[in-house]
């Protein structure tokens, strides 16, 4: 989660939310990417999405049966159903997203039992780095706007 906590803090430097998300075979990170929804100017480019592309290019197979990925937040339910397109095995997040999360807290796209493929989920990882993280950035942004 450290290295996904390092991730989003690059985020930042555009003005993305600082989310992070890494992708793990293995113990071997194979991807890794952070926000960049404004950098894009793409409301698809998070973190999570743009790991599992990248993965997904890096081994060369559709599914990510094998993989890990961790993310600084709670994935939003667009990301939360790439996961499990992906089939990735294990979500491993940090903080909870109460507006937004569906992978337990407002939705649990991951383990419903309707879809093909359920995702082993660990959750509150790091979870009051990662959600300081995140509340620092709005504090700034509306410091800003003050």
């Amino acid at each position: 989660m450290l290295f996904a906590l390092e991730e989003a803090k690059k985020s930042i430097n555009h003005n993305d939310i600082p989310i992070g998300s890494i992708i793990c075979i293995d113990d071997k990170i194979i991807a890794k990417s952070h926000n960049m929804v404004e950098k894009r100017k793409n409301s698809n480019a998070h973190a999570e999405v743009l790991a599992i592309n990248k993965a997904i290019k890096i081994i060369g197979e559709k599914y990510l049966t094998e993989a890990t990925l961790y993310s600084t937040l709670e994935p939003c339910p667009m990301c939360a159903g790439a996961i499990v397109l992906a089939k990735i095995k294990r979500l491993v997040f940090g903080a909870y997203d109460l507006k937004a999360g569906a992978c337990g807290s407002v939705l649990n796209i991951v383990n419903n039992k309707d879809l093909n493929h359920r995702v082993e989920v660990i959750s509150g990882i790091m979870q009051k780095e990662s959600s300081e993280l995140i509340s620092d950035f709005f504090k700034k942004i509306r410091n800003k706007n003050e």
